[in-house]
């Protein structure tokens, strides 16, 4: 297969490109921003159209929830809109696309994981420019809903707390918002297999296990071999200055889909969260 990912400079998109790219005869076109800019329509017309490929997988996004809220005409344009352009060129061309959304398409007010048949209701500008995205995708296409991404690229949660709790800082982290972190290169190769499997339709994938994200921080600092003291929990509420976006308080993804197709679901978190602890420690990558 010849496939194209946008948003190939982000923390998944740069697994994307490995997976598709490794021990494989797939040809892989990556594009970060520079290259593709999904709000531009033109952009994706000729990028998309140029490459033929025969699938698209869509990792670009504005993934700054707060920053979301404060802009929220980028947030369209970009997570809205860009997704309109990415189907619409890949259409014209044949392709099928793989667009990776988010876990904050829900409101968090269920008393269990969401499936993939569960009615949406987002709370945050990021939630509904990601949920407007998903309309823009036709039958043939995939839709990969996930949650709490860390990796080796990139900014994210696993990053922060290694390089705040390293030096020796204290940390407080919240204890009452629940959902299942996401390991950038599993997520890839789950991804890898639904393109190549041609499997259409949504689909939640997660590394399996709920937790919060203090729990999430104190088992990355006990798996570096840091101070757990250092972390502490505190309620939402009790945030300081308060989030401009607001958080679904579960948002717990039940990989449904994948478990009645009979596929393999990812590791419990855990497996994943050691190996990239240790790849920091030892890499001393803990800064974008």
């Amino acid at each position: 297969m010849r496939v194209l990912v946008t948003g190939a400079s982000g923390q998944l998109g740069r697994e994307v490109v490995d997976a598709f790219s490794v021990g494989s005869h797939h040809e892989v076109i990556g594009c970060s921003h520079d290259v593709l800019d999904v709000a531009d329509r033109d952009s994706c017309l000729q990028v998309i159209g140029s490459a033929a490929p025969d699938a698209v997988v869509h990792a670009a996004a504005w993934t700054d929830v707060d920053g979301c809220e404060k802009d929220p005409d980028r947030a369209w344009r970009v997570n809205a809109l860009g997704t309109r352009h990415v189907a619409e060129a890949a259409r014209l061309t044949g392709a099928r696309v793989c667009y990776v959304s988010t876990d904050y398409v829900f409101d968090g007010s269920a008393d269990r994981a969401y499936t993939e048949w569960d009615d949406t209701n987002p709370l945050s500008m990021y939630g509904r420019s990601k949920r407007a995205g998903e309309t823009s995708l036709g039958p043939e296409d995939t839709i990969v809903r996930t949650s709490w991404v860390c990796g080796r690229h990139g900014r994210n949660f696993v990053k922060t707390v290694l390089r705040v709790v390293g030096a020796g800082t204290e940390m407080k982290v919240v204890d009452d918002q629940h959902g299942c972190p996401s390991f950038a290169d599993d997520l890839a190769g789950m991804i890898h297999r639904l393109v190549v499997g041609r499997r259409p339709g949504l689909f939640h994938v997660t590394n399996q296990g709920p937790t919060t994200w203090y729990r999430l921080a104190a088992d990355t600092v006990t798996a570096a071999g840091l101070d757990p003291a250092l972390v502490t929990p505190i309620t939402t509420a009790e945030m300081q200055p308060p989030r401009p976006a607001p958080r679904p308080a579960n948002s717990v993804l039940d990989n449904a889909a994948l478990r009645l197709c009979g596929l393999a679901l990812l590791d419990d978190h855990h497996v994943p969260l050691e190996r990239l602890v240790k790849e920091l420690m030892a890499s001393g990558n803990m800064v974008p």
